[in-house]
C-alpha cells in the first residue's frame, strides 16, 4: 500500500491541524494505520494508532486528550486530528500501515508515509 501524508504547516501554540493519509494500492481496510512524529535530532515516536475498523485506538500519553485519530476506509484515508498544539508538538509526522494487530512500535510497519511537516511556534 502507497500512504501519501499532508496537512502540515505553521501554527501558532494553542492552535488545531488536521493531517490526513491518503491510501492507494491495496485495501487500507485491511491495515492498522499509525502516526509516528521525529523532532530534529531526535528518534522517531509513536504517536497515535487505529485498528482496522476503527474499532480501537492507543495513544502516546503526551497527545492523550489532544489528537483523535480516525480513519474512512471508504474514503482510504486516515486523519489525525491536532488540537492544543504545543511548540513540543513540533516534529516531521509520518502515517503507517500495517497488517495484523496494532502496534506502537515503528519497526513493526510495513508501510510509510513521506511524513509533512508540523511547526508549532510559541
Amino acid at each position: 500500500v502507497q500512504l501519501q501524508a499532508s496537512g502540515g504547516g505553521l501554527v501558532q501554540a494553542g492552535g488545531s491541524l488536521r493531517l490526513s493519509c491518503a491510501a492507494s494500492g491495496r485495501t487500507f481496510s485491511r491495515y492498522s494505520m499509525g502516526w509516528f512524529r521525529q523532532a530534529p535530532g531526535k528518534e522517531r515516536e509513536f504517536v497515535a494508532v487505529i485498528t482496522w475498523s476503527g474499532g480501537r485506538t492507543y495513544y502516546a500519553d503526551p497527545v492523550k486528550g489532544r489528537f483523535t485519530i480516525s480513519r474512512d476506509n471508504a474514503k482510504n484515508t486516515g486523519y489525525l486530528q491536532m488540537n492544543s498544539l504545543k511548540p513540543e508538538d513540533t516534529a516531521v509526522y509520518y502515517c503507517a500501515a500495517k497488517t495484523g494487530w496494532y502496534s506502537a512500535f515503528h519497526y513493526e510497519y510495513d508501510y510509510w508515509g513521506q511524513g509533512t511537516l508540523v511547526t508549532v511556534s510559541s
